[in-house]
């Protein structure tokens, strides 16, 4: 059974509250069981396979987690929005104009936004020949699609709610898509699936509606700001140039909303240098374009 670092050595832990910035944090002890201890003995931070491999097969596409899948890689990541029709699609930019080649397809309709397009619409553009013409055909796959293949996978998923301000009510739908395709039972939920945004908004609506779900924020809080967001998340996931050991500390030394010692999973390193600064400040997870370069480099599983 995977059993995340810190959840690990969190039942070892002492605790004690704090009330600051008008909420009350509960701080972990640090020590023998520290979650840095227990990385360690497990082999070095989680590897996420960031939009799946996405430095070898386009970015969010079937093609990506299952290149993930061959190199040995259990945890992806993916992006969340919504079509015009209502339709979850897993797509990183707000526009289809990078990743697709709907100028071509659909002239005129600039700026190509996803939610100005149906599903049936943007399930015709090819989402794999900006990549490699070896990719030609692939498609932006809708949330439902993509769950299917990371369970045949046997893969777990670290999931993005992208610019929710975007579509009202994306998390409601975003879970009922979930419990559809059955990554609501106990087995996902402790562990297969985490939520993460950068709107701590959206993080708090997901874990007002499901509690019992794993939810990281993406971004960098102040020191002095993260018990506010220790209430409602277990992670911060932020830019790895904006860290420090003293800041993975900090964070560590939080329990978050189930009670367990806050962990941090930094993005996005692509080089082995890289990756062994951010181990050595004693991260949980690194989320990488690359993931066998960075396994090879810190020993992640």
């Amino acid at each position: 059974m995977y059993v995340r670092p810190a959840a690990a050595a969190a039942a070892a832990f002492l605790g004690f509250t704090l009330t600051l910035l008008g909420g009350t944090a509960s701080y972990a002890a640090t020590g023998p069981d520290s979650p840095t201890t227990a990385r360690a003995a497990l082999g070095g931070p989680v590897v996420y396979a960031h939009r799946g491999a996405s430095a070898y097969a386009p970015e969010n596409t079937l093609d990506s987690i299952d290149l993930a899948m061959r190199l040995g890689f259990e945890w992806v990541e993916n992006d969340v929005q919504r079509t015009r029709d209502g339709e979850l699609v897993v797509i990183h930019d707000d526009t289809l104009a990078r990743t697709t080649d709907v100028e071509q397809v659909f002239p005129g309709r600039q700026p190509w936004r996803v939610k100005d397009f149906t599903a049936a619409e943007i399930a015709r553009l090819d989402a794999g020949s900006w990549f490699g013409e070896e990719y030609e055909g692939a498609r932006v796959p809708t949330l439902h699609e993509y769950l299917d293949r990371v369970s045949r996978n046997q893969q777990r998923l670290l999931l993005e709610i992208k610019k929710p301000e975007l579509y009202p009510g994306i998390e409601e739908q975003t879970l009922k898509v979930l419990e559809e395709a059955g990554w609501l039972d106990r087995r996902h939920v402790t562990q297969r699936l985490v939520v993460q945004s950068f709107s701590a908004d959206s993080v708090r609506i997901v874990h007002g509606l499901r509690p019992d779900l794993v939810t990281a924020f993406l971004g960098t809080p102040a020191v002095a700001d993260l018990p506010r967001y220790a209430q409602f998340t277990d992670r911060i996931n932020p830019w790895h140039t904006t860290i420090s050991a003293d800041w993975v500390s900090a964070v560590h030394g939080l329990l978050g909303a189930h009670g367990k010692a806050m962990e941090v999973d930094t993005w996005i390193v692509d080089d082995a240098a890289t990756a062994r600064k951010v181990q050595a400040m004693g991260v949980d997870g690194i989320i990488t374009n690359a993931p066998d370069v960075v396994q090879e480099a810190v020993g992640g599983y």
